[in-house]
């Protein structure tokens, strides 16, 4: 009999299994399949997809369980609820950055300003549906910028913050699916056909040591709140441009970056335990966070035809590029050089594109500073 017992006792635990745990698991198997098949931001989807399977076992010892706490969790204190790994991430993707070409050529930060104006379409939208801290959390995701999203979300306490990171990091993913279609609908053949030849300049040293401390005192001034956002991200370009740290650089760029992805994708799956996350709000709030997607490309690319009604012919920019000002370093800057060069084999966009989605990288975490700043 008491092997009857112990037998039964061994499968008891399925008793636990909820449907919308399995909803949970075919989520995770999705995100997997992305970034093993699809080779979509593979270092972050694969542990969250993982992540997602794993805390989503009944009674899952990977999360707190009464007063058994879980790795997962713990992960969660120590690194994410002082919005910690994020800022550290912020210096592996400055020390990533080469800011150059975007010195070349400082008028085209307009452009990753531009990008940002679907965060605050979608912030005005979300309002409707959810209170002013979550909406303001959710439209952020329309940055497509991970880290900046997570920061976000976990200053101003979101409910939300697993529904939010999936979104921004499909979302980012998902560029080269997304972008093109809104770019088309936009733009006319011709103006995608619009050359743009470059001219290389030259950037002294001393402007690309500056430009990082400048750029973090002022964005300090302007919105206090973005301060460590945007400190992290420009120290990590010092690192890469001072010249007698390239170890510290190079450890940054891979090591850290590397590492800490791979960490922040199994700490945001603990937050996607099914009860939080089959709802219908996380429905709206993926729907919510392409609306901010799109019209961020959109924001970008009707900024440049704006700007091409003041420009005599022959001098005018390709509406492409505006596209590029939002923060998914380089995926945004390469979808726009290959439809360039789809409508025009020579017609090289790239340097442009490229410089355009940089000034979106520090656009977008400005913009989550000035979010914070609004919201306190």
């Amino acid at each position: 009999m008491n092997f009857w017992n112990a037998f039964d006792s061994l499968f008891s635990n399925f008793g636990n299994l909820t449907w919308q745990m399995v909803v949970m698991w075919g989520i995770g198997a999705l995100l997997i399949y992305l970034a093993i098949a699809k080779k979509m931001e593979p270092s972050l989807l694969l542990p969250m997809g993982f992540g997602a399977v794993l805390v989503n076992l009944p009674l899952s010892g990977a999360i707190t369980q009464g007063d058994t706490e879980g790795p997962i969790s713990a992960l969660f204190e120590a690194g994410m609820s002082n919005e910690l790994f994020p800022l550290l991430l912020f210096i592996g993707i400055g020390a990533m950055i080469d800011f150059g070409p975007l010195l070349e050529k400082p008028w085209l930060m307009l452009f990753g300003a531009a990008a940002q104006f679907g965060i605050f379409f979608t912030l005005f939208l979300a309002g409707f549906f959810f209170d002013l801290k979550d909406a303001a959390s959710i439209a952020v995701i329309g940055a497509a910028d991970g880290p900046t999203a997570i920061f976000v979300a976990n200053t101003l306490g979101s409910r939300y913050l697993g529904a939010i990171m999936v979104a921004a990091y499909s979302y980012m993913a998902m560029v080269p699916i997304v972008q093109p279609p809104v770019i088309r609908l936009l733009t006319t053949r011709k103006e995608r056909s619009i050359r743009m030849p470059y001219e290389k300049g030259s950037v002294s040293r001393l402007t690309r040591i500056l430009f990082p401390v400048v750029v973090t005192v002022i964005a300090g001034m302007v919105a206090p709140a973005s301060v460590a956002l945007v400190g992290f991200l420009m120290f990590g370009n010092l690192l890469r441009e001072c010249g007698v740290l390239n170890t510290l650089s190079e450890t940054a760029q891979n090591v850290l970056a590397n590492l800490i992805t791979l960490v922040l994708g199994l700490t945001v799956a603990g937050q996607m335990t099914a009860d939080q996350f089959v709802r219908p709000d996380t429905l709206l709030i993926l729907a919510l966070g392409l609306v901010a997607f799109v019209f961020d490309t959109a924001g970008g690319v009707l900024f440049a035809k704006l700007i091409n009604l003041f420009l005599p012919e022959g001098r005018k920019l390709n509406p492409m590029i505006g596209a590029a000002g939002i923060s998914a370093f380089p995926m945004s800057g390469r979808v726009v050089n290959k439809m360039g060069l789809e409508e025009d084999n020579q017609n090289f966009l790239l340097m442009y594109s490229i410089s355009v989605n940089v000034s979106g990288q520090i656009a977008s975490v400005i913009a989550g500073g000035l979010i914070l700043t609004l919201m306190a």
